[in-house]
């Protein structure tokens, strides 16, 4: 499947109109429904195969943030064999009380993977946490970006953002 292909598939599988809360609190009339694709083996394996040529020489850890980046940074694992761990929106308060399950991160170089992103509240807030625990933290890899804005807000937290389409380009395929 070509990345043109794949865009498509994506666009037809997971967008959805109507209207919609964003995690930002914005409102939107038009949704990308990141479980439709994530949870389709036809799509979730060449989206890896994309985003794998994303990810930036050097990285130790891919960490998937909960919950649809975590479907995302084990189909990368699988396809780099690059370990991966699954990152919590807050820390558990039971069993071993972790942020992030899986193999030690402390002074590796991590990679965020994320599904869709709109403004990266959520990123942000995830990375400062993993930061805090000792990761390396300088990319975020997504397969959408919905609002351009994500890039300067995560560039403020001197995070670049990398992703395999934009809001705009998957509407561009989807026409084409």
């Amino acid at each position: 499947m070509t990345k043109t292909e794949l865009g498509k598939e994506i666009y037809n599988i997971s967008h959805i109109t109507g209207e919609f809360l964003l995690r930002s609190g914005q409102i939107s009339n038009e949704y990308f429904d990141k479980y439709k694709f994530e949870s389709v083996p036809n799509l979730l394996i060449p989206i890896a195969r994309e985003m794998k040529l994303l990810i930036p020489q050097g990285t130790e850890v891919l960490g998937g943030l909960e919950m649809g980046g975590i479907p995302l940074s084990t189909a990368l694992s699988i396809e780099t064999n690059i370990p991966s761990v699954f990152v919590r929106k807050q820390a558990k308060e039971y069993g071993t009380r972790k942020l992030a399950e899986g193999i030690d991160f402390k002074n590796k170089n991590m990679c965020i993977i994320e599904d869709v992103v709109t403004t990266g509240g959520q990123i942000i807030s995830s990375m400062n946490q993993l930061r805090g625990l000792g990761a390396k933290i300088k990319t975020v890899l997504c397969v959408i970006v919905r609002d351009p804005k994500s890039y300067d807000n995560l560039a403020k937290a001197d995070l670049e953002l990398i992703p395999l389409f934009t809001m705009e380009e998957l509407k561009v395929l989807s026409k084409s």
